[in-house]
């Protein structure tokens, strides 16, 4: 691979910032550790520093030689609500908050490729080092958006990446156009009229409500989606009584919808509220929905996803470089960041191991000098 000699002399040292992050793990929007040791090795380092956008985001700003672009490069640095299970050295010491997801991997490449930018400066134009809080469900792109990232620093471009368990490691991806789901939450709360267990004549009983609609809603896919679109309504949760005598009064579900396309979107978010209310009302029950928007669905510019694919194949190699036929249903908050300002998001591979969002899983610690290399060459290309 044609790694930058200097990251690679370093990657040590990047290791350690790594592991020391995964051992300190903090949710979204709590990310006060990790960004003070963001914002100190920036400092060190020579970039211009700022603090606490949308939070505990980090933003940091590297002026090159010349006149050129603005490009932003994204990293995230929230953990996520769970356990960690890797029993590993430099595992979790905050219970139940764990890097399941590799952002403490993503924080350090991005922090790899900003010691690289600061101390050589080999490029036209300025570098924006977007450290983002709370990617994992609470918006921490929008807060940022919305605390005026793009007017404080503007960029012409932006490029993050993500780690991607199970591909080869150095294996760089992306898909054109459309390459992850917008997501939204649905929470569907049913009341009706509880009894003894004994006596169900007596009852609105709303747990027979939740299971008709819980069917229902599975029929919204297969009976009013275009058979050639794509679309998943998915039921997570379903709650309801306390007790194995009593009927309760109310019950609950709760889930995720991915969709591609805003028509599609807004059919699913019509349809689930048209028959969760009228299943109800027809057991005389009453129903309330609440649908909330978490993620856009992330698009890459055509052109830019070009560049950075030229950059991976430099880096990893034509093998290595490919394009993904197929967007991933998952989600991902940069997608917010992506419609306002053009640029791609790739996937970087660690090798086999463990799934994201596994207990087990842990960040490959050979993959930090391939993104941080891709990160710089990436700034150094297009500035």
């Amino acid at each position: 691979m044609n790694l930058a000699p200097a990251i690679v002399d370093f990657s040590k040292e990047l290791t350690l910032i790594r592991r020391d992050i995964h051992a300190h793990p903090e949710i979204g929007f709590e990310e006060n550790r990790t960004s003070q040791i963001v914002a100190n090795h920036l400092q060190a380092w020579g970039a211009e520093v700022h603090r606490s956008i949308g939070g505990t985001g980090v933003v940091g700003v590297i002026n090159g030689k010349g006149p050129g672009r603005r490009i932003g490069l994204r990293a995230d640095m929230d953990a996520l609500p769970m356990a960690e299970a890797t029993g590993f050295s430099h595992a979790s010491k905050t219970p139940g908050v764990f890097h399941g997801c590799g952002h403490d991997g993503h924080t350090t490449m991005l922090l790899g490729a900003a010691r690289h930018l600061a101390s050589t400066r080999n490029f036209a134009g300025q570098i924006v080092l977007i450290f983002q809080p709370a990617e994992e469900g609470l918006g921490g792109a929008r807060r940022m958006i919305a605390d005026g990232l793009f007017d404080r620093f503007p960029c012409d471009e932006i490029y993050g990446l993500h780690n991607w368990p199970g591909a080869p490691l150095g294996r760089i991806s992306l898909t054109r156009g459309v390459a992850m789901a917008a997501a939204d939450t649905f929470d569907i709360h049913i009341s009706g009229r509880g009894a003894h267990g004994a006596q169900p004549h007596h009852a609105v009983d709303p747990i027979m409500v939740a299971t008709a609609i819980a069917q229902a809603l599975q029929t919204i896919v297969s009976r009013n989606v275009d058979a050639v679109k794509s679309a998943i309504v998915s039921i997570t949760q379903i709650h309801a009584g306390s007790a194995y005598n009593v009927i309760p009064e109310t019950a609950f579900l709760g889930g995720t919808i991915r969709t591609f396309e805003p028509a599609v979107r807004d059919l699913i978010a019509q349809r689930i509220t048209s028959l969760a209310r009228s299943i109800a009302e027809g057991f005389g029950a009453e129903a309330t929905v609440a649908i909330e928007p978490r993620f856009s669905a992330l698009r890459n510019d055509d052109r830019l996803a070009e560049s950075a694919m030229q950059v991976a194949a430099e880096i990893v190699g034509p093998t290595l470089a490919e394009y993904d036929e197929l967007p991933k249903t998952g989600s991902e908050d940069f997608a917010e960041m992506l419609a306002i300002v053009p640029g791609a998001y790739l996937l970087l591979g660690q090798g086999e191991g463990p799934a994201l969002h596994n207990p087990r899983y842990d960040f490959n610690d050979a993959a930090i000098p391939i993104g941080a290399t891709l990160l710089a060459r990436l700034a150094e290309a297009r500035a």
